[in-house]
């Protein structure tokens, strides 16, 4: 029984605004490129736009070959989980198009998986090609983009004699056309390079959240000065080596058919806005005043709930108790149509003493004390404060019951310094003096997306500074 894979997205330049949507069919063994759609549909949302291009790229693979087995793959989670049936659909405007997506081949033949989104550059890029012609006042034509990809596909899979084996060899050549087209072997052309982009290798569930990395993961400057606020121990920069990582290879073009390990628990780490204290570099934890955002810090909450709100993928939001989270987390929960849920074990470390000095002034006064803190975890702040061993063992339980209670869900945890480095170490299997290394910057975006077989893949935005 013959196999497509279906890469299919929408976009909205607007939310709504001026949205178009693009689709492809793909031979999963060579990665040939079957048949492909687009169109801009005027103004529209996001969500409406993705779920057209389903659409149409169901009805393309149909018209191949209307007893194919399909797989269908997008960078919506909206769409996948509402069409996979693990989410309700509640949107009057998602019911009749999911209805209508579902009507196209049988329920059967048709299976859903997540990408992150640069694994869909093909459909991205034909949903920009729709979105450009409506702006120009005309309608997408196959002429004026990559159609020739096919028998430049085609033509690659056939001089290299790719096997045109079982399933089984499905990767193999897949990996020998992306092998050629990426070293310029047989045809290397626009379509070639785009054919490598569209089978590249991200790691798998690292955006959930996000989109393209090349918008999301700050450069590693070793050089640059930490400015991580809540703790001036933040001495240095997030090493390259930590930006992105993933301890399981992503699937390939090919590959779409392996063991499905299921949708990833994602949290989504945002560390609250600016308070007076932040740009001050003072120690600011649970022991201290509980200070409220300042007024940059409710612009920065204000920005990231608007891009958090375009992005569309956030189910819950849940927060430090700390003033300064909550306010953060408010702000975004507004923007969403979400309620707040207050997590205790979310909290900042208590700094003891040190609360509201500089790091120059506890070192100045306390100096053995913040010396064997920063030689050990085990050492907590002067006064009482709590270690990060100790705050370790807090926040992994914190983390364990969350995703018991949230599996296979997306949720914002608003949060501290301390809290999502020992998050993002952990995910990493780092160990406990990268916390020092590590800078987090007011209202900054992490994401952890955790796998039922115990990896996880972390992806880090640093750079706020346009949130001010």
């Amino acid at each position: 029984m013959p196999k497509f894979v279906v890469e299919a997205d929408g976009g909205s330049r607007g939310n709504p605004g001026p949205a178009g949507y693009g689709s492809v069919v793909l031979d999963p063994v060579t990665g040939e490129t079957l048949a492909e759609r687009a169109e801009y549909i005027g103004v529209a949302t996001n969500n409406v736009a993705e779920y057209k291009g389903l659409i149409a790229g169901l009805k393309a693979a149909r018209e191949l070959d209307p007893d194919a087995v399909v797989l269908v793959r997008m960078d919506s989670k909206l769409v996948v989980e509402q069409m996979s049936g693990r989410w309700k659909i509640k949107h009057p405007d998602m019911k009749p198009l999911a209805a209508e997506a579902a009507k196209v081949m049988p329920r059967a033949q048709v299976t859903y998986e997540w990408i992150p989104r640069e694994r869909n550059k093909h459909a991205d890029r034909l949903a920009n090609e729709a979105m450009d012609a409506g702006k120009r006042g005309k309608q997408w034509e196959p002429s004026n983009s990559s159609a020739s990809l096919a028998a430049l596909d085609a033509s690659a899979a056939r001089a290299l004699a790719i096997p045109q084996g079982p399933p089984g060899d499905a990767a193999k050549g897949a990996a020998a056309v992306r092998a050629a087209l990426a070293s310029g072997e047989g045809t290397r052309t626009r379509a070639g390079a785009a054919a490598g982009a569209r089978a590249g290798s991200a790691p798998a569930g690292a955006d959930t959240l996000f989109g393209d990395p090349a918008d999301l993961v700050a450069p590693a400057d070793p050089a640059a000065p930490a400015s991580g606020p809540d703790t001036a121990a933040a001495a240095a920069a997030v090493p390259a080596t930590g930006a992105s990582t993933a301890a399981a290879p992503a699937p390939t073009a090919g590959q779409g058919w392996g063991p499905d390990m299921g949708t990833p628990a994602t949290f989504v780490l945002l560390r609250h806005g600016e308070t007076a204290l932040t740009p001050q570099k003072r120690f600011s934890g649970s022991g201290g005043s509980d200070p409220e955002l300042s007024a940059a810090g409710r612009r920065q909450a204000a920005a990231v709930a608007e891009s958090l709100a375009a992005r569309g993928t956030v189910q819950t939001v849940i927060s430090s108790p700390l003033r300064r989270c909550r306010e953060t987390a408010q702000a975004v929960a507004d923007r969403l149509g979400l309620t707040v849920t207050v997590e205790e074990g979310l909290r900042e470390v208590d700094f003891g003493a040190w609360e509201g000095l500089t790091f120059a002034e506890a070192r100045e006064r306390y100096p053995e004390d913040l010396q064997a803190w920063l030689d050990s975890p085990k050492a907590a702040p002067t006064g009482g404060g709590e270690s990060f061993a100790s705050a370790t063992r807090r926040i992994s339980a914190t983390r364990d019951r969350l995703l018991a209670e949230h599996a296979g869900r997306t949720v914002l945890l608003v949060s501290h310094v301390t809290p999502v480095k020992i998050l993002v170490r952990l995910a990493l299997g780092a160990p406990p003096e990268a916390l020092f290394r590590m800078e987090l910057s007011a209202a900054s975006l992490s994401a952890v997306a955790y796998y039922a077989d115990g990896n996880a893949s972390v992806r880090l935005l640093n750079d706020t500074s346009h949130l001010r």
